[in-house]
């Protein structure tokens, strides 16, 4: 027995060594690095834990430089982090109620990790593994780095295998975009990728977002329960807390979404479907100028305004709070499994996924 029982540990320490500690089960495990990309005073740092943006750094309206995402000072850190800041979130982003779905006549029962719902991918989702570097040019005029990822079938209860595909890319005049591919090898499976990155343009450090201003190019929302699970039906923003078709300040009416503390909604983004690029966002901090731009070619986008970061040890020491930062995720709409009316996130041996993220900086006098 004592001879099986250490040829049993022998075996799993194999199997964790391979590559099941990724999470993928498959080829050697990745080491976990830091990768920087650099254009002009652009300059932007991730990490394959998560495929994160670790920090981007801009210059303001003075050319005074700052880090304009949250984040922490270690890699260690992120890997305990429980707010996805910076990472690639899936196979599924957002909430899927009941954490099931049916596909096909077959009924899939997921890893719950919000209550009874699944949340950014389950208990460990595409932001809580390793991905494998495939390529990393910090040089030329376009310099990038693509992440991979291999999703197993079963992985928190998904069907199929799914590679996965993530790539940032500086071009010219301080932009970044972000284009996120995913191809089903074997079975149809949801796919909805969103990059959750946590966006203050003052700096990181500076404060809350509150004055800073936003523009939404979203006539409606996705209405939803008191679990912010979709309920299938849509509502203009017209008149309501959500409406930002014209520049307002982030703070200006925050205070009357008391069951959220705060903005936590999809907007069904205007303009035409496909993979045309469409304005979903721009964000403006009139103290240090800086403005940024966001198109993409999916149809919803989740604005998101740091309501529950509660005394969360960041960069440098500095303490995020509630209001530190605001989330700009753009994706397929929320439990699309669950609704027929909304459109498909179903990824077929066929039909790949394709999702782009442009965002331009600049700033104002």
């Amino acid at each position: 027995m004592a001879n099986i029982s250490v040829l049993l540990c022998l075996f799993i320490t194999i199997l964790v060594a391979s590559g099941f500690a990724n999470g993928s089960g498959y080829g050697p495990k990745e080491k976990v690095g830091v990768y920087e990309l650099k254009k002009g005073d652009l300059s932007v740092k991730f990490t394959n834990w998560g495929a994160t943006i670790i920090s981007l750094i801009l210059p303001d309206k003075h050319g005074k430089l700052a880090d304009v995402v949250l984040g922490y000072d270690s890699v260690n850190e992120y890997k305990n982090d429980t707010s996805y800041i910076g990472a690639i979130v899936g196979r599924v982003a957002n909430r899927i109620g009941g954490a099931q779905f049916t596909l096909n006549g077959t009924h899939y029962k997921l890893v719950a990790n919000e209550g009874k719902n699944m949340l950014h991918g389950g208990l460990r989702g595409f932001s809580d593994v390793v991905w494998k570097v495939k390529k990393y040019k910090n040089e030329g005029h376009t310099p990038s780095i693509v992440f991979t990822y291999h999703s197993a079938d079963g992985e928190q209860g998904f069907p199929g295998d799914v590679i996965v595909t993530v790539s940032y890319t500086l071009l010219g005049d301080k932009q970044l975009i972000v284009k996120m591919k995913a191809k089903a090898l074997n079975k149809p499976t949801p796919v909805n990728l969103a990059q959750h990155t946590y966006w203050n343009l003052g700096g990181h450090n500076s404060g809350d977002i509150l004055s800073q201003h936003i523009q939404i190019f979203a006539s409606k929302i996705t209405l939803v329960d008191s679990g912010l699970i979709p309920t299938g039906k849509f509502a203009s923003v017209k008149g309501t807390p959500y409406d930002f078709l014209k520049p307002q300040a982030v703070g200006s009416r925050i205070n009357k979404l008391t069951a959220t503390k705060g903005y936590d909604i999809n907007y069904v983004l205007d303009g035409p479907a496909g993979n045309k690029l469409k304005r979903a966002a721009v964000v403006h901090d009139s103290k240090s100028g800086r403005m940024m731009e966001l198109s993409t070619n999916v149809p919803g986008m989740q604005f998101y305004t740091s309501n529950y970061l509660q005394d969360v040890k960041g960069k440098g020491g500095f303490v995020y709070q509630p209001y530190a930062a605001l989330c700009l995720e753009t994706q397929g709409f929320p439990d699309a499994v669950n609704h027929p009316n909304f459109p498909s996130t179903i990824v077929t041996t066929t039909k790949s996924y394709r999702h782009y993220m442009l965002f331009k900086f600049s700033t104002t006098a």
